[in-house]
């Protein structure tokens, strides 16, 4: 992701702010995939190749938004991650 920034001298309007809200405008156009559908036709959409693979795009939008906003921020999302999946397993422990 970093290169891909530096190569289009993005830099300069990737700060938390920007990336932040373009990770929920992104986050917003992946909800319009499954609006007003019922439970069960939105899980029917991996069924459908066309719409599986523009809800994938949707996904990799936000990733790269996600990336983009650990990097500006020095975040490791690895570790941060699985720091909090232990966290969240203290929390919510299986039954």
């Amino acid at each position: 992701m970093e290169q891909f920034v530096a190569q289009r001298d993005w830099h300069s309007f990737h700060n938390p702010k920007n990336l932040a809200m373009s990770l929920g405008i992104e986050t917003g156009e992946l909800m319009e995939h499954f609006q007003w559908l019922t439970l069960d036709e939105a899980a029917a959409v991996k069924q459908d190749p066309v719409k599986k693979h523009d809800v994938g795009e949707e996904l990799a939008d936000c990733l790269a938004y996600i990336l983009a906003l650990a990097n500006v921020m020095e975040i490791d999302v690895s570790s941060t991650l699985a720091k909090k999946m232990i966290r969240n397993a203290e929390k919510y422990p299986a039954p």
